[in-house]
């Protein structure tokens, strides 16, 4: 019964789950029919308004690391390691290795770290549910320390014979190791080649310090990294790794064209579209607030530049395709400028007049098309390229085919129609096209479609699933 309910819950409520099965020393199944029992009791008894306002449970810490402990004679300092991240809010799992445990004990770990310590591969409590594959998981980093010898060998040769090196194994976390060994190990060539391996590998370290070691008469490169220089560590990494959270476009580069293009007739007119260049600048704005360096390419709209955003203004589509062509190379490209088709073959010099033969000719030459240039590139075109449909009939039929002419990756239609409003108003109704099939969005802000449109382009990017 415990596991169909665990496949029913969310992942945060199994993450929470597990937390509180771990720290109570029971698996997920006994966890669950402890408060199967418990919410029939309450309702059985109707709770009295003293239970009522009882203090609610603590809340799983934001942030959560793995600490595994290796056996070294270092790894009585993992102890005062446990405190002072709890200290700090930071919560902590332990793995022992069988050799950890020489040299301290399980108990004297769960005290500190206010949960028992997992110790065996093969325990029958927490492999209930894979219990080595959600520890690799449910956690912001894997901490080793003390990192052995032994362990590391292991680590560089993707062994899983015990829970420490099966949870290293699976992990997809980020990895921190603090070494600790006798002088001799440590610049041996097979720790020095196994360490080179695991750096390759994406692996971090912090240490080893240079002192006295625990043998008489020994001292050298080898000591265990002092316990707050680890934390120190950590909490780098952690900000790091929200950091880059909250910025998914952190270190890309992103081009953006929005806006109309003006086709001069003549030192007067010109030709032009209603574009308003919201939803472009609005896409800009969300780029830049995801991390990503931004280039806007703008027509000429009346819109302030976006704050920590290149801009570009421009006049006509000649100007605008030499404008993107200049802020080449780029990661991604969406092009959300409304490009004029056509200008007239002759610019006149002079303002067009009135005469008795009626209106002037003019003769239309079609501009260049700046969304298919770019994505038929064969050297600097970016790795994502986005191109807008606006359409007033058959959208998704004539953007499906838009993208297939065009060659770029992604399209994003929208109705233009006066029915529609998106041209010039501040809310849009997108339908994203790809080779995948059609997302359709719903109407909202165009800001609301900037984010949504930036999230799915940093998803893409980092291959992350939708």
């Amino acid at each position: 019964m415990g596991s169909l309910t665990v496949r029913n819950l969310s992942e945060d409520v199994k993450r929470r789950l597990r937390l509180r099965a771990a720290a109570n020393g029971r698996s997920m199944e006994e966890e669950i029919r402890l408060l199967l029992a418990e919410g029939t009791a309450e309702v059985v008894a109707r709770p009295s308004a003293a239970k009522t306002n009882a203090p609610a449970r603590s809340e799983t810490p934001a942030r959560q690391i793995l600490l595994i402990i290796a056996g070294g004679i270092a790894a009585y300092k993992s102890l005062d390691l446990i405190r002072r991240l709890r200290e700090r809010g930071i919560g902590v799992r332990v793995v022992m290795t069988r050799a950890a445990q020489e040299f301290v004990t399980p108990m004297a770990v769960g005290a500190i770290a206010g949960e028992k310590p997992f110790t065996d591969l093969f325990d029958q409590h927490s492999e209930f549910d894979v219990g080595h594959i959600r520890l690799a998981r449910d956690n912001d980093l894997v901490v080793v320390a003390p990192a052995t010898a032994d362990l590391m060998a292991r680590m560089a040769n993707g062994h899983a014979d015990d829970l420490a090196t099966a949870v290293l194994l699976a992990t997809d976390k980020p990895i921190l190791l603090a070494p600790a060994m006798n002088p001799r190990m440590w610049t041996n060539k097979a720790t020095q080649r196994n360490l080179k391996t695991l750096i390759g590998d994406g692996v971090l370290s912090v240490g080893p310090n240079a002192g006295e070691m625990a043998e008489s008469g020994e001292a050298g490169l080898g000591r265990m990294a002092e316990p707050l220089e680890i934390v120190a560590a950590i909490e780098q990494l952690l900000a790091d790794r929200q950091d880059r959270a909250d910025k998914p476009l952190a270190g890309k580069r992103i081009l953006i064209t929005a806006g109309p293009t003006h086709e001069p007739i003549d030192p007067v007119r010109y030709i032009a579209n209603r574009s308003s260049g919201k939803q472009g600048f609005a896409i800009a704005r969300a780029a830049a607030a995801a991390g990503a360096a931004v280039t806007l390419v703008a027509g000429p709209v009346t819109l302030p530049d976006p704050p920590g955003v290149k801009t570009v203004r421009v006049e006509s589509a000649r100007d605008m395709l030499g404008a993107v062509q200049a802020a080449l190379p780029a990661d991604v490209g969406i092009f959300a400028a409304a490009v004029a088709d056509w200008r007239t073959a002759d610019e006149g010099v002079q303002k067009l007049k009135k005469g008795a033969d009626g209106p002037p000719r003019l003769a239309l030459v079609e501009n260049p098309d700046i969304l298919a240039t770019v994505s038929k590139l064969k050297a600097k075109r970016p790795r994502l390229v986005v191109g807008f449909a606006a359409e007033t009939e058959n959208m998704i039929e004539h953007a499906k085919a838009k993208l297939k002419r065009k060659g770029c990756d992604w399209i994003v239609a929208n109705d233009v129609s006066a029915a529609g409003g998106a041209m010039g108003g501040d809310d849009n109704a997108v339908h994203l096209i790809s080779e995948a099939g059609v997302e359709s969005w719903p109407s909202q802000s165009k800001d609301g479609v900037a984010r949504q449109l930036v999230a799915r382009v940093a998803a893409e990017l980092t291959g992350e699933p939708r």
